[in-house]
């Protein structure tokens, strides 16, 4: 008979459970002790703050999305010989997703800025005008395809067709957050969810608790922007006696199925989500900047998130990507200097605001600013074929990541203009950057060796720039 309260635990098995009891029991025990160290390491707070293995010079990320793919040259590459080429065949032919033919100048004017005398367009102006002397603008940026599904995945996670982490994820993992009551990793989107959707910030086979956290920042009230931010029928007090028995029974459950990753996941969201009540609803309320401040952003949709992004940043947030709206706008097939001046239009004074901002702060030195799309565009005009979906375009251009443009500021970077593409904006020609070298160069600026910020998964160790890429030294001050 037996001498203990009965425990009702006892009475659920799982297969797992059943095979270890039956004649698996010593075996159990003998590897019990080998299991307890990760088990504890499980059991910490996995977005504690942790140092990076060398010294950084950047501590926070913002990467602003120019979502669709941005023409390089009507923006930070000036190409000269497309005006002299306008209409003509030109002598650089490379495949291309659709049909492209005559060289077309870009519409839009270049004006050299700053002590550097940075040539920009003026879609850019404000830009160049408050920070020319703070970007380091790579002119020789390439990528593998032009199609948009795995150029996303490829700037995104560093893999243009398998699922892998996002680069915030491996940041979060690599460095963890500052701030425990927001998210490591926030990704803002206007508007609905961008082509492949949550991939772009997916974790993966890392944690769930590293994976980004959507925000639709076409909303301006914080009860929308977040979904259940406030809780209307219990008091906090009531609202933690709740979760207290939560968190009781969840971890009895985790312990029963070994700790399992993804209930660990879901653990540690229903804390944060508690947590987040608070900060978030402050974090996100811009009601509480200065009216000056709000008008230096300016009060389009991306402005306002980049505001909003910067007091993320400030609170602590390790990883803020901020999107140009859903879908891809700046995939600008057809009036291309319409829709190009549209868009920018929307976000240049904000950009301009938040470099002037972070550096008033005293941020940007210890903030890494990267502006990307995808890809570019090419110097050729695309021509309407009846076999495309594009059979009415016209003065637009294709996708192009043979070369294209990114920009970073702050975070250690060297201001200047490194690499070339050739001279019509076709192809990275002088000093290119592949995708997967940028991603290991802001990973040196961040204090790690893009090589060994590794994680163990189906008997590997993946990275972020999976077999490839080298630190481009000469962007680093």
């Amino acid at each position: 008979m037996s001498h203990h309260a009965p425990d009702p635990a006892d009475l659920f098995f799982t297969r797992r459970d059943f095979l270890t009891r039956c004649g698996m029991g010593m075996g159990a025990m003998s590897m019990g002790s080998l299991f307890s160290q990760a088990n504890d390491a499980l059991n910490l707070n996995p977005l504690a703050v942790k140092k990076p293995p060398f010294p950084a010079k950047a501590k926070r990320v913002i990467h602003i999305f120019a979502n669709g793919g941005a023409s390089h040259v009507d923006t930070f590459d000036p190409k000269p010989k497309l005006t002299e080429w306008h209409g003509k065949e030109i002598p650089t032919k490379l495949q291309t997703e659709r049909k492209t033919t005559t060289a077309f100048a870009s519409p839009f004017k270049f004006q050299k800025y700053g002590k550097s005398g940075l040539e920009v367009s003026e879609l850019f102006a404000k830009t160049a005008e408050a920070a020319a002397d703070e970007l380091c603008v790579i002119r020789s940026m390439n990528a593998d395809v032009p199609n948009h599904e795995p150029s996303l995945m490829l700037m995104n996670c560093g893999d243009a067709r398998l699922p892998r982490p996002a680069f915030g994820s491996w940041v979060t993992y690599g460095l963890g957050s500052e701030n425990q009551n927001l998210p490591g990793f926030i990704t803002m989107c206007p508007g609905g969810y961008p082509i492949q959707e949550s991939q772009n910030w997916q974790s993966a086979f890392l944690p769930g608790v590293f994976q980004g956290t959507y925000i639709d920042t076409k909303n301006q009230d914080v009860d929308k922007l977040i979904e259940n931010i406030r809780n209307g029928f219990t008091t906090t007090k009531e609202q933690r006696a709740q979760l207290d028995l939560l968190k009781t029974l969840n971890a009895q459950h985790l312990q029963r199925r070994q700790n399992d990753a993804q209930l660990e996941a879901r653990v540690q969201s229903f804390e944060l989500a508690y947590r987040m009540q608070m900060d978030a609803s402050d974090a996100f309320d811009i009601g509480k900047e200065s009216v000056a401040t709000r008008e230096m952003y300016g009060d389009t949709v991306q402005c306002r998130s980049l505001l909003i992004a910067r007091r993320l940043l400030e609170r602590g947030v390790r990883f803020v990507q901020v999107w140009h709206g859903e879908g891809q706008p700046w995939d600008s097939h057809e009036e291309i200097g319409k829709n190009h001046a549209r868009l920018a239009q929307e976000v240049d004074g904000g950009i301009a605001a938040l470099l002037k901002d972070l550096k008033q702060r005293g941020m940007l030195d210890d903030t890494l600013v990267l502006w990307s799309g995808e890809f570019g565009r090419t110097p050729t005009v695309e021509v309407p074929t009846p076999e495309t979906l594009n059979a009415n375009v016209k003065n637009g251009r294709d996708h192009n990541h043979w070369g294209f443009t990114a920009w970073m500021a702050g975070g250690g970077v060297k201001p200047g203009v490194y690499g070339a593409t050739d001279e019509f904006g076709f192809k990275a020609v002088q000093n290119p950057v592949h995708v997967h070298d940028l991603h290991a160069t802001m990973l040196a600026l961040l204090g790690f060796d893009h090589e060994k910020l590794t994680y163990r998964y189906a008997g590997r160790d993946f990275r972020l720039t999976d077999v490839h890429g080298h630190v481009v030294k000469e962007l680093i001050a």
